[in-house]
């Protein structure tokens, strides 16, 4: 009597999921369970504002949808690339796809000032402004004299 794996698809293991699912790079990436990579996030904050960092190198400013509701911050792109390979009479040899998509998501806290968040992408990194609002900055040390 031998044991068998149960998987998430099934019984047996696939080799294909083993191909998806292992990160190849000792946990350099972030790769969902279909495979897919989502981009690394760096957020830092300072007295004024919050900075967004998104890593996606080889894409362009119009690949991206960066949208505002209800205090979610929410980016994502979408990517779509065909290549066809005919011989001299037109026929079908061959034809290559690929599709990627991702989306993240982030609740802003109320300090943020929601009408002058800004986006700029320069070297495959998209950057996100989120300035604080005047009454959320830290405020200097003042002495309060008494009368």
């Amino acid at each position: 009597m031998s044991l068998i794996k149960r998987t998430e698809s099934g019984w047996l293991p696939s080799v294909f999921d083993d191909m998806f699912r292992t990160d190849w790079l000792g946990g350099t990436t972030n790769v969902n369970s279909i495979g897919t990579s989502i981009p690394a996030v760096n957020i830092q904050e300072t007295e004024d504002s919050f900075s967004v960092e998104v890593a996606a190198p080889g894409k362009a400013k119009e690949d991206f949808n960066i949208e505002l509701d209800n205090d979610v911050l929410t980016i994502s792109s979408e990517d779509k690339k065909e290549n066809e390979t005919t011989d001299k009479e037109g026929r079908f040899t061959r034809k290559e796809f690929s599709y990627s998509t991702f989306k993240r998501a982030f609740s802003l806290p109320d300090s943020v000032d929601n009408t002058k968040i800004s986006a700029s992408y320069n070297n495959g990194v998209l950057e996100i402004a989120l300035p604080k609002r005047e009454e959320a900055k830290v405020q200097a040390k003042r002495l309060i004299d008494i009368s």
